[in-house]
């Protein structure tokens, strides 16, 4: 069957199918790429859209972060504890590399410390957080664990919102998760000078997928696999061809007139008694 692919006819339909499969495999991935963009927007709209809660009513300190509550919108009344203020280092924000702002806010409501990440900064000095109380609203989110480089940082500064390094920091109790702050009443002066930058909120937890793009993607690479399928199967079919065994029919013997055996039997009959 190896010598029937290999000739040339074959080659040539096998290089043309070859094209086909390389298209339809990019169709594949450009939809795939298509749900997930579309499932992303679609979860951010979703996350945009619902009301905000008050933190309280969907976790507690100590308490573990679940799935679920990855960008929800909540709300927390407290004081910022300036003495528990750090820098995240190494952050991107556009193209600016800079930190996030981390300060503990103590919650009216048990006294608990949230972590709230208030805002992007370029410089490594930050303000510090208003004082009185103040009402935040941003989105939970999960905490990061240990930085990826252990290299050290400066006095006020981490690689990641690890709480596992801020709980012996932070005195009393901590809630198992930090918020990107989105607004903040009374609105504090490093926001509206420009000092601090709020960070867009970013789409975490399970990717978001719309079916039907994914349902296409699918298809495209059935059609991908289909093509290559039907090329094997007319080599094979032509190989098989190739193997049937020629019959030749054979030449008829001619008629003959008289058998030797009649030819005696007359003449024996035709002497005479």
């Amino acid at each position: 069957m190896l010598r029937t692919a290999l000739q040339p006819r074959w080659l040539a339909l096998l290089g043309l199918v070859l094209v086909v499969v390389v298209t339809f495999g990019w169709l594949g991935m450009w939809q795939l790429d298509v749900s997930r963009s579309k499932g992303q927007r679609e979860m951010l709209a979703q996350i945009e859209a619902a009301p905000a809660e008050p933190v309280q009513d969907i976790i507690t300190p100590h308490a573990p972060f679940t799935g679920n509550m990855v960008g929800r919108k909540v709300t927390a009344t407290g004081s910022y504890d300036p003495a528990g203020q750090v820098l995240i280092a190494r952050r991107r924000l556009g193209e600016q590399v800079g930190f996030w702002v981390l300060t503990p806010l103590i919650v009216d409501d048990g006294g608990a410390r949230l972590p709230i990440v208030r805002g992007f900064t370029p410089t490594d000095s930050a303000p510090p957080p208003p004082p009185g109380t103040i009402k935040v609203q941003g989105a939970l989110q999960p905490q990061e664990g240990p930085p990826d480089d252990p290299s050290p940082l400066p006095t006020g500064q981490l690689g990641s919102v690890d709480l596992s390094s801020l709980v012996n920091v932070w005195p009393g109790d901590l809630y198992n998760g930090f918020v990107f702050a989105t607004d903040e009443d009374p609105a504090p002066e490093d926001i509206r000078a420009g000092t601090l930058q709020r960070i867009p909120l970013p789409v975490s937890g399970s990717e978001g997928i719309v079916w039907r793009n994914f349902a296409y993607a699918i298809q495209w690479w059935i059609f991908a696999a289909f093509a290559l399928y039907l090329w094997w199967r007319m080599v094979r079919d032509d190989y098989e061809v190739s193997q049937l065994p020629t019959q030749d029919t054979p030449a008829a013997a001619p008629p003959a007139d008289h058998a030797p055996e009649d030819i005696q039997s007359s003449t024996a009959g035709g002497q005479p008694s």
